[in-house]
């Protein structure tokens, strides 16, 4: 990959270009981009973070946030996008990091469709982030190329910036342990949810290989994985276990607190 540049957009121009990557990368017409120029560039002028990343003088991403609750201690992520395989997020998101702390910032927040595996793994093994809150049809149904009319189902995800992401000081990062008498609470069993138990102390919650194909080519299939997690993770997150990571890349590790 080239070397990136990461700058702040401000520029009618600038946040125009980053309208329509957004709208390219969602699938969406230029006039329903995610989100607008106009948005961006008031978000902007009010010193909130609206950055590009640039490669070889193309704009390859951006990444939108904004300050949140509690105030001084919180950004909210709302939006960043970026070509797939190319260390592109990953840039932003640390970029994104240091510029929080330089504003004495304690934690950003985002949401993210928990069926998406890839994006799973990016946020909690890569960044180190971790699940807070699942958010049900948080945005309605949204009939872009990558949601495919499903209902928006979120979870909140929280990145404590006191702690170095993980990987970035030369060690691979750590698996969560996995006791032998956990429960799979959502099983993948040829490509559809299958619903277990989830009493033990730590439970397994499969995802499915690529909801946003199986959206085009199965939505009976993608509703199931839809229900079937929202059943599980949304139930047991609302009961105060947490996601303390991933396992082999398909399953969140979800943990109850320590039982007195």
């Amino acid at each position: 990959m080239n070397a990136l540049e990461l700058r702040a957009l401000h520029t009618v121009e600038d946040l125009g270009a980053a309208a329509r990557l957004f709208a390219g990368i969602w699938g969406t017409d230029a006039d329903h981009a995610p989100v607008s120029a106009e948005l961006m560039r008031a978000l902007s002028h009010s010193g909130n973070y609206v950055t590009g990343a640039y490669e070889s003088g193309r704009l390859a991403g951006a990444s939108v946030g904004f300050f949140g609750a509690p105030v001084g201690t919180t950004l909210h992520s709302h939006i960043t996008g970026a070509g797939a395989g190319r260390g592109i997020g990953l840039a932003l998101k640390l970029h994104q990091r240091e510029w929080a702390l330089a504003r004495g910032l304690k934690r950003i927040t985002w949401t993210y469709d928990p069926l998406v595996r890839r994006n799973a793994y990016f946020n909690l093994v890569k960044l180190g982030a971790r699940p807070e809150e699942y958010l049900t049809s948080f945005y309605g149904a949204m009939h872009d190329a990558i949601n495919g009319g499903d209902e928006s189902d979120r979870v909140l995800a929280a990145w404590d910036l006191a702690a170095r992401p993980p990987g970035t000081d030369g060690t691979a990062p750590v698996p969560p342990p996995v006791p032998a008498d956990a429960d799979r609470g959502v099983l993948d069993r040829d490509g559809r949810p299958v619903l277990g138990p989830a009493r033990s102390d730590t439970v397994l919650v499969d995802l499915p290989d690529d909801i946003e194909a199986l959206r085009r080519t199965d939505p009976a299939a993608a509703r199931a994985w839809r229900l079937a997690v929202r059943d599980t993770l949304g139930g047991l997150l609302a009961e105060g276990a947490r996601v303390v990571g991933l396992h082999e890349r398909r399953s969140y590790v979800v943990r109850r607190p320590a039982r007195p």
